[in-house]
């Protein structure tokens, strides 16, 4: 079968409402992210697509309308709200994190409507550390969660996995989707660090959970070697219909904030292994949207440890 030219090629979504969420000078999650990583993406082979904004209840497919509401009704005319000790909303952060969502809601559509091969979702804000009724972490809804119960819910799927590799382990995720057995949520994280949830022994009441606490100091070889041993496996067990990523490059041996010691290879060495895998397991369906970066240590100085993320 000849596949269309885009069906072979990775969609890039996001928004320039994206930009408009505003954290305080210095904050690790702030624009500057997306400034520094759309200009290096020009050039590359992507469908470019905008995020369209999510709806409220695309929203509620994992958190409460009261949830929705509260946050809605946060959002100031100007100025910033402190949700808490580091999660911030300013007048544009609605829209922004409307678009977050969206994106990963359209992503999944386009790679099940074979309009693109794969996808990666550049939004802001994140999502893996909002749980059900708390933002937290800089998070305020959970993007890759909500994109996972969109690709059982709207499109029938019986089967779909998250895989995070960010620093911090997705405690938004894990609430989110702990109670879903169609869903296999693993995070692999330092321990210890904030938020402190994610230990091996965290399986979820249909053992649908699956948590990789990576001890600081943990290097390239180690971390791949521990994805050989228990995140590949048990996705060839669990056998998903679609793979999501939860892609955080906060893991970097450069990033001030934690103290794991990945570096870009092994980055693209993860990514590709979960394509591949993916190519056997679900006609290569992968979507994956952007957490946390490696960002300056300024903010240290400003936040007490144990309200980082």
């Amino acid at each position: 079968m000849n596949l269309p030219e885009t069906a072979m090629t990775t969609v890039l979504l996001t928004h320039d409402d994206c930009l408009m969420h505003i954290s305080p000078p210095g904050h690790p999650e702030r624009v500057a992210r997306l400034e520094h990583l759309l200009p290096a993406l020009k050039g590359k082979a992507l469908i470019r697509e905008e995020a369209p904004k999510a709806s409220e209840d695309d929203l509620c497919l994992t958190h409460p309308p009261r949830h929705v509401a509260r946050i809605r009704d946060a959002v100031p005319v100007e100025g910033l709200v402190l949700l808490d000790g580091d999660t911030f909303l300013s007048p544009g952060s609605w829209r922004a994190a409307l678009r977050a969502a969206g994106g990963a809601i359209r992503a999944v559509d386009m790679v099940m409507a074979g309009e693109a091969a794969n996808a990666f979702v550049a939004a802001r804000p994140p999502g893996h550390h909002a749980e059900t009724e708390t933002p937290m972490g800089f998070c305020l809804f959970g993007n890759v969660a909500i994109a996972a119960k969109h690709a059982l819910e709207r499109h029938g799927l019986g089967r779909v996995a998250v895989v995070d590799f960010d620093v911090h382990h997705g405690n938004g995720t894990q609430d989110l989707l702990r109670d879903e057995p169609r869903a296999l949520a693993i995070s692999s994280h330092q321990m210890p660090l904030w938020p402190g949830t994610g230990r091996a022994e965290e399986r979820g009441p249909h053992g649908n959970l699956l948590n990789l606490p990576l001890a600081p100091g943990t290097a390239g070889a180690a971390f791949r070697a521990a994805y050989e041993a228990e995140v590949f496996p048990a996705l060839e067990a669990f056998a998903p219909e679609f793979l999501l990523i939860s892609a955080g490059f906060d893991a970097h041996k450069a990033d001030p904030l934690a103290n794991l010691m990945l570096e870009a290879a092994d980055f693209a060495w993860v990514t590709e292994r979960l394509c591949e895998i993916a190519g056997r397991l679900c006609s290569g369906r992968v979507v994956s949207c952007l957490e946390g970066a490696t960002i300056s240590g300024r903010w240290r100085q400003a936040v007490p440890p144990m309200s980082m993320r």
